[in-house]
């Protein structure tokens, strides 16, 4: 090991020897979400009893839902300022809705990525004048 280093017990990226801890930012950030996780499996929570519980910020729920990590499995349940980015309906995790989702995925799949007409010609190098 290098001289003033430590390691992550976890994942052993290398930590300043001064850093208080023994685990980095990093994994201690992946075990919260584990436990914040677990604890949304067994209880009926919304953002803000998992906010409170924690001891963390709503904000950082709020990234999490909007990554798509956690989200909300009431039907008719809403996260209270997350709206669709396209259309603005509610949504339950992500930023699209489940209809504007499957609409981009349509569109993606229409668009050609190469042209079609590739000939012989086009594969040469050719010189800027």
């Amino acid at each position: 090991m290098i001289e003033n280093t430590k390691e992550c017990k976890i994942c052993h990226k290398l930590l300043s020897a001064d850093y208080e801890g023994d685990v980095c930012p990093h994994c201690q950030e992946e075990d919260l979400f584990m436990r914040v996780k677990d604890y949304i499996r067994s209880n009926v929570v919304n953002e803000y009893m998992v906010a409170d519980h924690f001891q963390i910020s709503i904000k950082k729920v709020r990234n999490w839902i909007k990554e798509g990590r956690i989200e909300y499995v009431e039907k008719d349940t809403q996260i209270v300022g997350t709206k669709c980015q396209r259309c603005g309906k509610p949504v339950s995790f992500g930023t699209l809705c489940p209809d504007c989702m499957r609409l981009m995925n349509y569109n993606n799949k229409k668009i050609q990525l190469t042209p079609d007409f590739k000939s012989q010609e086009d594969d040469r190098m050719r010189f800027l004048e």
